[in-house]
């Protein structure tokens, strides 16, 4: 909106004071929505923490399988969740602020954070308000998941291979591929067809994965959201760059015209991210629930399609490919032999059962979060 405002009409149609024309650096922008969904998310989180514990909406410990976690987090039975009321609303304030808003990126940004967020919203309140109840069934959630994801390869698809958005894939410096195509990691110019069909059950996959993956690895106090941190930040230098021409082209990687405003919407993850683990570090005010986790994963799946990087999100989001893995294993090995590979799963779990303290799981995976990240951004050189 500010963009629209202050570059398109003062400066470019009135041409008054030029100084409005930093409006049109994405980069400038980027920063400006990173420091607004802070502010945001700084100003409303202690009112909304109040709010949801004037009203009791606080986290159920007795909803597990497992005595030895019950007992662990029986302390947090008093702490508000539904937090990521104030993540949800940090980015969307500030990406409407910041992002061009006739960008068909953004539009579908915002309706995967809204709608994957309201998914999370029902799930909790559901699990808030009747005592014997797990809150949504996991085939509901599927459904709806599955649903928004095929919507948006959907979204992208029409919007990107034919219009004035045609996604561009740059082989060499004189040749370039158009269409919907899986950039391969460390292997310049190299893309595998997929077609309308494969774009769309890869990103319904990407985006169901990788909403479940975050809100599994959402278990510990500041755990998910500093990974989330540390993801996102690669990922904005990941459409950054790919929404540049000259950068892509220099990289060997997937151009698209208007993908860079993903650059100001993931400044507004970060900002919001920052904001909330102000909360939510040990010992935790405020737990983000299914309303921040299904949507702060699927926004992060959603740049990884958009940017066309969808194989690189396995390295970016290690840790929550990690926690989903070794949910997985667990299950699949516990019903062939009736025996279990890890003490507990998600993953965290495990190490608190090996005697980690909460605040050294946390922080060792953070770690890897950002050392993960850091080695992604790398790889685009590596070529």
């Amino acid at each position: 909106m500010l963009y629209h405002l202050c570059y398109r009409l003062i400066f470019e149609r009135l041409g008054l004071i030029s100084a409005f024309r930093v409006f049109r650096y994405i980069s400038f922008r980027m920063v400006a929505a990173a420091m607004t969904a802070f502010l945001v998310g700084m100003v409303a989180g202690p009112f909304l923490i109040r709010w949801l514990k004037a009203r009791r909406i606080t986290e159920r410990t007795d909803k597990t399988d497992s005595p030895v976690i019950a007992r662990l987090h029986s302390g947090k039975a008093s702490v508000p969740t539904m937090g990521g009321i104030i993540i949800l609303g940090s980015i969307l304030a500030s990406t409407l602020l910041w992002a061009r808003l006739n960008d068909v990126y953004v539009l579908v940004a915002v309706a995967v954070v809204a709608g994957l967020g309201s998914l999370g919203a029902a799930d909790d309140w559901i699990k808030l308000t009747h005592a014997v109840s797990h809150g949504l069934t996991r085939r509901q959630k599927l459904v709806v998941q599955t649903a928004l994801g095929a919507a948006v390869a959907l979204s992208l698809y029409f919007a990107t291979t034919d219009g004035p958005l045609s996604v561009r894939y740059y082989l060499s410096p004189r040749g370039e591929l158009t269409g919907a195509r899986l950039a391969i990691p460390f292997m310049a110019g190299t893309y595998l067809p997929l077609g309308l069909v494969g774009f769309l059950l890869l990103t319904t996959v990407v985006l169901v994965g990788s909403s479940n993956a975050v809100n599994l690895t959402d278990g510990l106090d500041g755990l998910a959201i500093s990974c989330v941190a540390m993801a996102d930040i690669a990922f904005a230098a990941v459409a950054y760059i790919a929404g540049r021409v000259d950068f892509s082209r220099y990289l060997f990687i997937p151009y698209a015209p208007g993908v860079g405003e993903l650059a100001v919407f993931c400044g507004a993850i970060l900002g919001a991210a920052l904001a909330f683990l102000w909360f939510n570090c040990y010992p935790a005010e405020v737990f983000m629930g299914d309303t921040g986790s299904l949507a702060l994963g699927g926004a992060l799946g959603y740049v990884a399609v958009a940017t066309r990087q969808e194989l690189l999100l396995l390295l970016v989001g290690g840790v929550f490919v990690a926690e989903a893995a070794s949910v997985i294993i667990q299950v699949l090995h516990f019903k062939r032999t009736g025996r279990r590979v890890f003490l507990c799963t998600p993953l965290h779990h495990h190490f608190q059962f090996k005697g980690w303290p909460e605040t050294k799981v946390t922080v060792r995976f953070g770690i890897v979060a950002a050392v993960l990240a850091a080695l992604s951004v790398a790889t685009l050189k590596l070529r």
